[in-house]
């Protein structure tokens, strides 16, 4: 044969060379912000910017609209929630202006000097503006708070106290009273905020055929009553008793620990019905555990309030929310999103703890099907000693098994099972 046809016949072979590996990307959201991940070829991680060219105007309106209005606005709002909130900040604007006046006139009334009372008034005000700095602060929060509104009800009242403390005290040491009032009112304006946000899911947990209106203003009325009552004691001990700030420094810890105390017994007696971390893995630790499922009444007493985020072994020790970067290694990731096609969560067993990652439009339903398998692996890695991929795989098996009878349970026991609460805001999307 020439070398012509050798030539040829080279030419014709066809190419064994396999055709590179796709990248592996994803995009996760948190606190309204989006960012591609991507594995390079060399196994680096790459994190860009989704919509990076953005103009300045339209990332400073979007910022402020991420920062005071709800998130997926206006979608997430009914009609006329923008003309709402236009008046509503005009009436706050003029109610401020209007209290630094009358301060500063009841100052001038008092009768202080021009110059003095001019001073006390611009303390005054920088004062109860550091409340201000409490409530800005604290407003994004909001999520959490959405999570675990019984431990930010009693954690608002700690804070409270605390303000009220440092303003009781505040005549020991007069002349640091800026200082310890504005730190009060900062306090204050943190447990104001936190109060209100979860006035409305701990009223609504009460609420039965529509009746949500006149449960909160049934509500605001026996607070009202009380309050009135209180400034009466109040009263009444500022005269004798505590007359005296030596008075003051007895009866007022004994009243903050009466306050914090009630607001305790308040928040276990709350049978809240959405789905969070803690009640989620209450609920399958005690399926696993008696086949029962409890409903919201009889599951209220078993919250953590003070350490809501602590770990339940006889769940499976689950931990939610943590970056996907943060949870699977670059080699890893395909395989332990394969491990369970078509679901919308990932998890990964580990030594101490197991990490589930959820999508972003993971549902109660999503998260209590992770939460199982996750939960049934546990117990099988640790009556069997089998891998962890055995283990994931047994437990999903055994998932798919129950969760039908599972689910429908656990509607029919009034858990709301539509969307799960983890407070953190951090999801996938691949």
């Amino acid at each position: 044969m020439n070398l012509l046809g050798i030539f040829k016949m080279q030419k014709k072979k066809p190419d064994d060379t396999p055709p590179p590996p796709p990248p592996v990307y994803w995009i996760e959201t948190s606190d309204s912000m989006s960012h591609h991940f991507q594995f390079e070829s060399d196994g680096h991680l790459s994190v860009t910017l989704v919509d990076d060219s953005r103009p300045a105007s339209r990332r400073i309106v979007e910022s402020f609209l991420n920062k005071f209005f709800p998130s997926g606005y206006p979608y997430s709002v009914n009609e006329g929630y923008l003309r709402y909130t236009q008046f509503r900040a005009l009436q706050h604007f003029s109610s401020a202006t209007l209290s630094v006046l009358s301060t500063q006139s009841l100052l001038f009334a008092a009768g202080l000097r021009p110059t003095p009372a001019q001073a006390t008034a611009v303390s005054w005000i920088l004062k109860d503006g550091m409340q201000h700095v409490g409530k800005l602060i604290c407003s994004n929060l909001g999520a959490r708070m959405d999570s675990e509104p019984k431990s930010w009800r009693l954690l608002a009242d700690v804070l409270y106290d605390f303000g009220t403390g440092l303003e009781v005290i505040s005549p020991l040491c007069p002349h640091l009273f800026l200082e310890m009032a504005g730190l009060g009112n900062f306090a204050k304006g943190m447990a104001v905020v936190a109060a209100r946000a979860t006035r409305l899911p701990i009223y609504s947990s009460f609420a039965k055929e529509g009746n949500l209106s006149d449960l909160f203003a049934k509500g605001e009325a026996i607070s009202t009553l009380f309050n009135v009552l209180g400034i009466g004691a109040g009263i009444q001990l500022a005269s004798t008793v505590c007359s005296s700030t030596q008075g003051k420094l007895v009866v007022g810890p004994l009243l903050s620990l009466m306050h914090v105390y009630c607001v305790r017994e308040e928040m276990r007696a709350t049978p809240v019905n959405t789905l969070n971390p803690q009640r989620t893995a209450l609920i399958v630790a005690e399926f696993l555990k008696s086949g029962r499922i409890s409903s919201p009444a009889d599951l209220r007493y078993q919250e953590d309030i003070l350490f809501p985020g602590r770990l339940i072994e006889e769940a499976g020790s689950v931990k939610v929310g943590r970056p996907l970067h943060k949870v699977c290694k670059p080699s890893e990731l395909q395989k332990v999103k394969e491990k369970f096609p078509g679901e919308k969560f990932i998890l990964n067993r580990g030594s101490k703890c197991t990490d589930m990652v959820l999508e972003r439009s993971a549902t109660g339903e999503d998260a209590l099907r992770g939460w199982l398998v996750a939960a049934y692996a546990a117990e099988v890695a640790k009556s069997f000693h089998v891998p962890s991929e055995n283990a994931l795989e047994e437990g999903y098996s055994r998932m798919s098994d129950v969760f039908s009878p599972f689910i429908s349970e656990l509607q029919a026991k009034g858990w709301h099972t539509d969307r799960f609460l983890d407070g953190t805001g951090c999801r996938f999307a691949l």
